[in-house]
């Protein structure tokens, strides 16, 4: 796993913020921990020493600190009645306490350097990511193609047929390749944090080489949105008590994968979030809104896949349609499919394979419930016969009955579709 290491900074001006920022931050950390070693200081501030050593020696020259011991050539300070004033005064322009954010324009330059559009995306690693899906093999060329595109790709086709897990697989195409995420990032005085722990898997590595702290080395990161997807979660959230900004999803998701599953399906129109997107998509660059109006351009580099079970028709019009770089219907599967996918399913699960029985059953939904056949059936048809073992307290086993049982309990027939209770 290759690393473009970042060198730590030595002196204040190689950090990219002003040594303002710094002091202020500084203080607020001595404010809130009490007495710390300068070593302590760079550590919580996730700077080197000689950078944490310099802004001490400038809070003490405005006496803002002194120091009240020493250990091993290392000054331990604590904050002055003056020093603890300016303090408060610090928190009340924003209540971040955490590692020192890197200056904007080092962002910047950073998502450009470790962009998608320069990962390698051949095909043996796509059809290693979706080696577990039974997919025609055109259909995963045109998803390999979009990939390569580092732009989009459109999934359609009716639901249960397999759109979400294609576009969830496509992660392990990114996870050989790491980056790094800054803790958080700095502009005039703002402060926009953008590491999640929920959203970017660290990495570990051993290195002899001075790395700057401020940064993590992460897989490149996936992101998921679906139903509960709003407009205001494309722009900078600002907690009006902390007084800093948390990043957008498609900010957390630069250099990485961002999926809209149930597109269509938002608490917004789908015309609205494309309008939003409709210049980041073609130009990579997004536009965010900081308190007053100010806009604030980043890169938008994403992988974005949209995954629907709508009529793309009924969504969107052309000129949103053509922007979408690929579409890829993935839709009902053949019955040969349909057992291929059975048997790996069974496999799973533990179930002993009979071909003969899934003949029946893929009758008994094609004729019988007069439905298509769909890539989920397998999966959620097979868990029901491992729930009612499971409640029966007996081992599962694919027979006859087990399977009409399983129809019963998954599928609604015909019948009881057309019931109109009496009034």
């Amino acid at each position: 796993m290759a690393f473009d290491f970042l060198a730590t900074p030595l002196t204040i001006q190689q950090t990219g913020i002003t040594p303002r920022l710094l002091d202020e931050l500084t203080l607020k950390v001595l404010y809130l921990n009490g007495e710390m070693y300068v070593s302590e200081l760079g550590t919580k501030l996730h700077v080197s020493f000689p950078v944490a050593d310099q802004v001490f020696q400038r809070l003490r020259r405005d006496m803002f600190c002194e120091v009240t011991g020493m250990s091993g050539g290392v000054h331990r300070v604590t904050l002055t009645s003056q020093g603890r004033n300016r303090a408060v005064e610090a928190l009340s322009l924003n209540q971040y306490v955490g590692p020192c954010p890197v200056s904007l324009f080092d962002y910047i330059a950073r998502i450009q350097a470790q962009t998608i559009q320069r990962m390698e995306v051949t095909p043996d690693k796509v059809e290693a990511a979706l080696s577990h899906l039974v997919l025609e093999p055109a259909t995963v060329t045109q998803v390999g193609t979009a990939m390569a595109s580092g732009k989009s790709v459109f999934l359609y086709g009716s639901t249960g047929s397999g759109k979400t897990s294609v576009a969830e697989a496509l992660r392990s195409v990114f996870e050989d390749e790491s980056i790094w995420v800054p803790y958080a990032v700095e502009l005039d005085g703002d402060i926009i944090t953008i590491f999640d722990p929920i959203v970017h898997e660290t990495v570990e590595f051993e290195t002899n080489e001075q790395i700057d702290q401020r940064w993590r080395a992460c897989r490149r990161p996936c992101v998921k949105a679906g139903g509960e997807l709003t407009l205001e979660m494309l722009d900078l959230e600002f907690n009006p008590t902390t007084k800093f900004y948390t990043a957008p999803i498609q900010m957390k998701a630069n250099n990485g994968l961002l999926i809209i599953d149930d597109f269509g399906r938002q608490r917004m129109q789908p015309t609205e979030l494309l309008n939003r997107w409709i210049v980041p998509l073609d130009r990579r660059v997004d536009f965010l809104t900081l308190r007053g109006g100010r806009k604030l351009e980043i890169p938008f580099d994403i992988f974005v896949v949209f995954a629907t079970n709508l009529r793309p028709s009924s969504l969107v019009e052309e000129a949103f349609l053509r922007r979408l770089n690929t579409k890829v219907k993935i839709d009902i599967i053949t019955p040969a499919q349909f057992q291929q996918i059975f048997q790996r399913i069974c496999a799973d699960c533990g179930l002993a394979y009979q071909e003969a029985l899934v003949d029946d059953l893929i009758g008994t939904i094609t004729v019988e419930l007069q439905q298509p056949l769909r890539g989920c059936y397998p999966r959620d048809i097979v868990q029901q016969i491992v729930w009612e073992a499971r409640y029966r307290q007996i081992a599962p086993e694919l027979t006859r009955q087990t399977l009409q049982q399983a129809c019963r309990n998954y599928f609604v027939s015909k019948e009881e579709d057309e019931y109109v209770p009496a009034r």
